[in-house]
């Protein structure tokens, strides 16, 4: 049988399976064990234990459960509205301040929880009432608030980069690293993209009314809802940046920390544990199992020489290796408006990257590139994720069609940034080949 013919019958299933409302997992991992058994026999099932047990033992997604249980405690701990109000008390009285202020609650948000949804949700019920009240446009108030959200998968610590190091080789620290930069680049901006439209059109972000704006003691007294999130941080990142933890152990600590950040605050209950707990099973199970499906699919497509037929098949695209680049990175972008980011990058990453490497590009920079890309799928319609997330907590005279709408804008920055990195490979690789001098 054909690499060609096997590539039909494999991808076709899995779509049909997909279509039918079959769970990703399910038909990842059904049509892998259905297309092991047809092609090599009964006895090849035994690889597909061996394939799932050696995933299961990676070291590195230890780390994935620890940032989720951080992220949940902090999503209880009440910390989020609190960075808010304090972006409002600051930005208020900026045309554009108060979504403006949404990016840079997301932005530390992102950097204590790994995920987009729950920047995104959380923000979805603290920053849109404000802003609806304050009579903000609700394209620039839903756009900042997804977009805000999506940079959960790429500063870290991201979820995503911890299993995409884990199936690249690359290093987490170091792709971390990466994602600092490449996300300041994206929170500029969508920061300039506010302001700018906001000065054009005064009343798309409108600046809250000089008798809500606060004084500056009470701006200063604000400024300690930060203290608890910085430090946090700090000793997260900078514990691996420092090279005195891995990324796991790195997340031992932010879990740990995130606890006691809800006992400071005097929101660590019973009820805050449990939730924080069951939150972190769902979710860590979603992850595992995705995992472990993909790599099973991945060990069969590779195995059947499929790297050989993605190599001959980019290798047609015009304009050399930078063809092959771009080529990718239009792949990336289609399936990022059908397919879940993880399932993505797992079906494809073990394909790209060696063939990138072959090519001279640097593995840490593509892998964020690919995070970016990813961020973008996120806003993509017509299945991206952090979409629906915001219409579940958004009220009920916000239609889907306004979200989608309003995230136009914010995918043209998202796009244009990938350019720049492209372009400019120093805004992503500078720090980490920096301080791993």
């Amino acid at each position: 049988m054909s690499i060609e013919l096997i590539t039909v019958l494999l991808f076709g299933s899995f779509l049909l399976l997909m279509v039918a409302g079959v769970p990703l997992v399910f038909s990842l991992g059904g049509s892998a064990v259905i297309g092991t058994y047809f092609l090599w026999g009964p006895d090849a099932l035994y690889a597909v234990g061996i394939r799932t047990f050696s995933s299961a033992t990676s070291f590195v997604l230890l780390a994935i459960p620890m940032f989720i249980f951080m992220g949940a405690m902090l999503e209880r701990s009440g910390i989020a509205s609190d960075l808010y109000a304090m972006m409002q008390k600051w930005l208020g009285a900026v045309r554009g301040g108060l979504a403006v202020g949404t990016i840079f609650v997301c932005t530390i948000f992102a950097a204590l929880v790994g995920v987009s949804g729950a920047a995104t949700v959380t923000m979805g019920l603290v920053a849109l009432p404000s802003m609806l009240n304050h009579n903000y446009d609700k394209g620039i108030s839903l756009g900042s608030i997804a977009a805000g959200g999506a940079l959960g998968v790429l500063i870290p610590p991201s979820v995503l980069m911890i299993v995409l190091g884990l199936y690249t080789n690359t290093s987490v620290g170091m792709l971390f690293m990466g994602g600092i930069t490449a996300g300041l680049v994206l929170v500029a901006l969508f920061t300039i993209y506010i302001l700018v439209v906001s000065a054009i059109w005064p009343h798309l972000g409108p600046a809250v009314p000089v008798h809500e704006r606060a004084s500056f003691p009470e701006k200063l007294v604000a400024l300690r809802s930060v203290i608890l999130p910085i430090v946090l941080v700090m000793v997260v990142l900078g514990s691996i940046i420092a090279g005195a933890a891995t990324p796991s152990e790195a997340a031992g600590l932010g879990a740990f920390g995130a606890t006691l950040c809800a006992l400071v605050k005097g929101r660590l209950t019973w009820t805050a544990l449990y939730e924080s707990c069951k939150i972190t099973l769902r979710l860590s199970c979603m992850v595992m199992w995705i995992v472990f499906a993909a790599a099973i699919f991945t060990s069969l497509y590779a195995a059947v020489g499929a790297d050989q037929l993605v190599r001959d098949a980019l290798s047609l695209l015009p304009g050399g290796k930078w063809g092959v680049l771009i080529g990718m990175q239009v792949i990336w972008i289609i399936m990022g408006c059908f397919l879940d980011p993880i399932g993505i990058m797992i079906l494809t990453a073990p394909l790209f990257f060696p063939i990138a490497a072959q090519l001279g590009f640097d593995p840490v920079w593509l892998g964020v590139l690919f995070v970016v890309n990813m961020e973008m799928a996120f806003l993509t319609p017509p299945f991206g994720f952090n979409l629906f997330y915001l219409r579940s907590v958004a009220p009920a005279n916000v239609t889907m069609a306004d979200i989608y709408r309003s995230v136009g804008p914010f995918v043209a920055m998202q796009a244009l940034a990938l350019a720049l990195m492209m372009i400019f490979p120093g805004l992503i690789t500078w720090l980490p080949y920096t301080l791993m001098r």
